[in-house]
């Protein structure tokens, strides 16, 4: 399965913030949309990623509060990205070694899409399973 699949199926719906937004802003988009990141964008371009790991960190270095810190400040600038011909199972070894949570999907420049590791655990489940229900057919219907 490759990661156009899962985009397929899951869509395509992005959710952005400008780098000099508050990033209470960010948390409140993130609370109201039950999403854990958002593209960082600048003039139309994707110049980085904020997930909840780097709200949550900026909370613990500042007490808890988060006053008038901007996205800037937190953005991760150089995330793990995945093309949409990347396999699932490689990007979820890439995933799991570079502890990511979110992988923006590019295609050269254009962000396509998100996938989360939810996203591609979901993927590989359904995809062993349709696996494991032709084995399953394929062993019944074998000649004894």
């Amino acid at each position: 399965m490759l990661v156009s699949e899962i985009l397929r199926i899951k869509g395509t719906v992005l959710f952005t913030t400008p780098p000099e937004a508050p990033v209470m802003d960010a948390v409140k988009c993130m609370a109201q949309h039950d999403i854990g990141s958002l593209f960082v964008m600048d003039h139309g371009r994707v110049i980085g990623i904020v997930t909840f790991a780097e709200v949550l960190r900026e909370l613990a270095a500042r007490g808890g509060s988060l006053g008038d810190v901007k996205i800037s400040t937190i953005t991760e600038r150089n995330p793990l990205t995945a093309a949409p011909s990347t396999d699932v199972n490689e990007l979820r070894r890439t995933m799991l070694d570079r502890h990511a949570r979110y992988v923006p999907v590019m295609d050269g420049t254009t962000l396509l899409g998100v996938v989360s590791f939810h996203d591609v655990a979901k993927a590989v489940l359904e995809e062993q399973s349709v696996e494991n229900e032709m084995l399953k057919h394929y062993i019944q219907d074998a000649p004894a």
